[in-house]
């Protein structure tokens, strides 16, 4: 079984997120007890989920909660390994190799150049290959944007349950009001505002990074499956394989450059 390296910036921004905490509580604090309320983070964990079920079917939450692994484990996006491979098949093609075509088909990973590949062999017409190639790509993005949307309604929601929480704390500190006792209206008032606390952080350290990342990956693998799209559609105008190879390098190096803006 292969072992996929971790994503180093994932666990970089963990170990931030470790010593801001760690800050926090142990020198920001006059005693770190102040930080731990059980029934604030019941409140914000809980609340999430329940709007988070109320919003999303619970195939897309599922789904959404495979994904997180993505963003622990790193993944290998190449897009000049699938431009090689349009090359070969490029110079395969124009010299009418179909078998040398069809060994190189055989072990390719990318499903979806492996169904460009395929168009050209059963020579699909190129209205036909162009419709089915978009098609895939609207249907990756759609599918994996709900995985980030579920984050971000995540997010949105986890700092409201906070204010919840709050709301609960400050109730409680009135009914207490009448008796004046100051230690007891002050105690209330840290736990009141400590649920506020959890709700942003969880908002703001796990929620929106992790939709943050997920869709990051699918612009990456947007940008790749445009890339082999335009790559099949060269090879099925029969343009030479320099020209592909050239073509193909340029819209990767114009998309990093788009990226990095």
């Amino acid at each position: 079984m292969k072992i996929r390296p971790f994503n180093y910036s994932t666990l970089l921004g963990v170990a931030f997120s470790a010593v801001l905490l760690g800050f926090i509580v142990l020198y920001a604090a006059t005693d770190p007890l102040a930080f731990i309320n059980v029934p604030g983070l019941f409140i914000v964990i809980f609340g999430t989920l329940a709007a988070v079920c109320l919003s999303y079917p619970l195939r897309d939450i599922k789904q959404s909660l495979k994904s997180i692994h993505l963003i622990i484990f790193y993944e290998s996006l190449d897009p000049r390994r699938e431009a090689e491979e349009i090359t070969r098949v490029a110079q395969l093609w124009t010299n009418r190799d179909l078998l040398g075509v069809e060994n190189i088909i055989e072990g390719i990973n990318n499903p979806y150049l492996k169904t460009g590949f395929q168009l050209i062999i059963d020579n699909t017409p190129m209205d036909d290959m162009l419709t089915l190639l978009k098609w895939r790509i609207v249907r990756l993005r759609a599918k994996e944007q709900v995985a980030s949307n579920i984050f971000h309604s995540m997010a949105n929601y986890a700092p409201a349950f906070g204010m919840v929480g709050t709301l609960i704390g400050l109730i409680n500190m009135l009914e207490i009001l009448a008796l004046k006792d100051i230690t007891a209206i002050g105690f209330n008032m840290g736990v009141a505002l400590i649920t506020t606390f959890y709700g942003l952080m969880f908002a703001n350290l796990i929620f929106s990074p992790i939709a943050v990342k997920l869709e990051r990956r699918t612009e990456q693998r947007v940008m790749i499956m445009s890339m082999v799209m335009e790559g099949i559609t060269l090879i099925a105008e029969r343009r030479t394989p320099a020209f592909i190879r050239e073509t193909l390098y340029s819209f990767i190096v114009h998309h990093e450059d788009e990226l990095r803006r």
